[in-house]
């Protein structure tokens, strides 16, 4: 039976087709972390361990990555409101996620990241390739 998934764009259904089928690859946007997990963050956990899983079955091996969101509007009002960083918040709650979703039976990932670090290095790099060496 073929695999088909929504392609949300196109607003079809489309067979899941892969460039290499003994390398499957899921990344997905995960929870913005500002608090404790609560119902709103295991939702999509659960819909992406639940086609993880299908993919694990289906072909053996799958790299299931997701970033945690914390650059946000929430974020910075959550960290102001505490008196702590962002950074630092972002650390606690991305923690207390990681930790909880074992606990509804979720799959542990191959993989996560923070947006701040993915943005902190994109924007070094923007700025060595833009800036003179000797203008630091």
């Amino acid at each position: 039976m073929t695999l088909c998934l929504t392609d949300t764009m196109k607003r079809t259904k489309e067979p899941f087709a892969l460039p290499n089928p003994d390398h499957v690859t899921m990344y997905v946007c995960g929870p913005t972390v500002y608090n404790f997990a609560h119902i709103g963050n295991a939702r999509p956990a659960v819909v992406f361990d639940v086609l993880y899983r299908l993919l694990k079955r289906r072909f053996g091996r799958v790299v299931y990555a997701r970033n945690f969101t914390d650059v946000d509007d929430k974020i910075n009002a959550a960290a102001k409101s505490s008196s702590s960083s962002v950074s630092a918040l972002a650390n606690q709650a991305s923690g207390s996620n990681n930790r909880s979703m074992p606990t509804i039976l979720c799959s542990r990932l191959y993989a996560s990241t923070r947006r701040d670090l993915f943005f902190v290095n994109s924007i070094k790099d923007i700025g060595a390739r833009i800036m003179p060496p000797h203008h630091g």
